[in-house]
């Protein structure tokens, strides 16, 4: 398939720059998977389309402000370092910029001096590899102090408050993004899920900035994932495997979700525990194995994410979909509205 195949025309004042003020009133666009029947709704309306036996599956990670600003010690140039991933021992993948300016054996302070970092390789992406040492016991700590929240690049407006870009129930840290979907949560409309009969599951896919970045192959089947570490532990595999031998739906929040549960899930659909990681790409041709239903945010023309959705419900049903949503000036990507794809409808 094309990477045309998925483009669509999208006003720039769609996009969303700011979170709503209360979290679960963001409009919500109902479809049928296999109807194509579209419904308007808000997020809060969602328990309506859940059941008990049912299983709602969250990825608990915690965003990290991982944009921080260093100054190169020898020569005093401002480099931007985006964390992405701890490779341990104080040591981390980032994303430089400018790239030139950190190269290997270069220094960095940052934070007048409460956190340092030597730049020890240069790896074939092009990102850098830094070992980072601090003052004090916790490198996360001096990290709340220094650091900034990594919102998107096409959010213009300050954010407030930061915590706006977490979910309510946020609590690993390691994410360089965040699982969008799920900002839409209060911990009253969880309360009223679990109230319900519903099974809430927490898993852990902690978002690298690879799963938002452009497809350049023209041809989407040459595209390459980055890799993404994620764990699933017993409880969860246990309530998400009991939900799909009842004759429950499995519902993801999310495209990290989706990911993870579908990298992990065997030919039936169930879930052992484990840790790893993944690179799975999910585009229309891909036959799903775990997910009943799914929760997501509209997405970027072009991107994985609407090749995963358009997957689930079918190109054109995906795309007619986002077409109504333009018109119906629904909001879009990270602090906008969200979808509801469903399988019984």
């Amino acid at each position: 398939m094309k990477k045309s195949d998925f483009y669509f025309d999208l006003p720039e004042e769609l996009i969303a720059q700011v979170p709503l003020e209360k979290r679960d009133t963001s409009r919500m666009l109902v479809i049928g998977k296999h109807s194509q029947q579209l419904e308007h709704k808000h997020f809060y309306d969602i328990i309506e389309y859940l059941n008990p036996g049912d299983c709602l599956v969250l990825n608990n990670s915690r965003v990290l402000p991982a944009r921080i600003y260093g100054t190169r010690t020898d020569t005093g140039a401002i480099v931007e370092f985006l964390l992405l991933h701890n490779m341990g021992n104080d040591t981390w993948e980032v994303i430089t910029g400018p790239g030139k300016k950190a190269k290997a054996g270069t220094s960095f302070t940052f934070g007048d001096g409460l956190l340092s970092c030597d730049v020890i390789d240069v790896l074939d992406n092009g990102n850098r590899v830094a070992k980072f040492g601090y003052e004090g016991n916790s490198f996360y700590a001096v990290l709340d102090r220094i650091g900034e929240m990594p919102l998107p690049h096409y959010i213009h407006e300050k954010l407030n408050d930061a915590e706006r870009y977490q979910t309510v129930y946020a609590k690993e840290k390691g994410s360089a993004a965040a699982p969008t979907a799920g900002l839409h949560f209060t911990p009253e409309l969880l309360q009223k899920i679990a109230d319900k009969g519903v099974s809430v599951a927490y898993i852990t896919l902690h978002v690298g900035i690879g799963t938002f970045r452009p497809v350049k192959a023209e041809n989407i089947e040459d595209h390459e994932m980055h890799y993404e570490h994620f764990s699933i532990s017993e409880e969860a595999a246990e309530k998400i495997n009991d939900c799909k031998k009842n004759g429950g739906k499995v519902i993801a929040v999310g495209t990290t979700c989706t990911r993870t549960l579908e990298s992990c899930a065997d030919e039936n659909g169930y879930l052992h525990p484990c840790s790893d990681k993944t690179n799975i790409f999910i585009y229309p041709g891909y036959k799903f194995k775990c997910i009943d239903s799914l929760i997501t945010n509209f997405h970027l023309p072009e991107s994985t994410l609407i090749m995963l959705v358009s997957a689930f419900c079918g190109r054109e049903n995906a795309l007619s979909a986002y077409k109504t949503a333009i018109e119906e000036r629904y909001r879009f990507f990270s602090f906008g509205d969200v979808c509801y794809i469903s399988d019984s409808i």
